[in-house]
């Protein structure tokens, strides 16, 4: 895989692994000035990121008046965030339309608290249409993303990903249990993991507040492909962290 392709990957997994992020504005109050705020994420079928913002807030009325934003997505857990990976997505705010269900649905399985906040208090939701992306996987890998290269489509329409998830959550609690196991998430008893959403690449499962990411072993365009792979998945053998040094040893 040559370097550019490369790049688009990582910063495609890391925008998939991520599920918050810093939104930068332009301010309407302080002209001239970005104004930075956090919000929560996930991406539409189409890759884009979509979020959620209340008509009151500031940033909301930042991208009324001038919709170019970035959102900052850096990667988690690290102690020293120069050497990690970071991602700013460029691109242009535009308001999911009302009867865009597929978005909204995609959006509250991803945090379902929030639509409360939606149908109560006047939030609104926005997608994010890709302009110019930038990727930073450490010192020195530092690149602009080719934008084709990067582009994450579901290959699932909703209804194929809302049957699956459905399934999923309703019958196989054990399976997503176990793939919890696989990403050295330690589950109490009361936890119950649900998958949250499914794309070509893997899928997203989520434990109260928090989200995790799961890849298949290969990328997957069809249901027979996604039935394969998450069965692949339920079978797989855990390994311990002693075996998985002994591995990169």
């Amino acid at each position: 895989m040559n370097r550019k392709k490369l790049a688009a990957t990582e910063a495609r997994n890391l925008i998939l692994n991520e599920y918050q992020a810093v939104l930068s504005t332009l301010s309407v109050d302080v002209p001239g000035f970005p104004f930075g705020s956090v919000v929560p994420y996930c991406l539409d079928r189409q890759g884009r990121p979509v979020i959620l913002i209340s008509s009151i807030a500031q940033h909301t009325k930042n991208v009324l008046a001038d919709n170019k934003v970035s959102l900052i997505i850096a990667e988690r857990g690290t102690d020293d965030i120069q050497a990690h990976c970071r991602v700013t997505y460029i691109g242009y705010a535009h308001q999911v339309a009302e009867d865009d269900t597929d978005t909204a649905d995609r959006y509250y399985q991803y945090f379902p608290n929030a639509a409360d906040y939606h149908k109560s208090h006047h939030f609104d939701l926005f997608y994010i249409e890709l302009h110019r992306l930038r990727f930073i996987g450490g010192f020195g890998q530092i690149h602009w993303v080719d934008t084709k290269a990067y582009a994450p489509n579901n290959p699932f329409s909703a209804a194929q990903e809302k049957g699956a998830v459905e399934h999923m959550n309703e019958d196989h609690l054990r399976n997503i249990r176990h793939y919890c196991a696989l990403l050295n998430i330690h589950l109490s008893e009361k936890d119950t993991p649900n998958i949250a959403g499914i794309d070509g690449d893997g899928f997203h499962i989520r434990i109260g507040q928090q989200i995790h990411r799961c890849y298949f072993d290969n990328p997957v365009t069809t249901s027979t492909e996604l039935r394969q792979a998450l069965t692949v998945l339920a079978h797989k053998e855990l390994v311990t962290q002693s075996e998985e040094a002994m591995l990169e040893g």
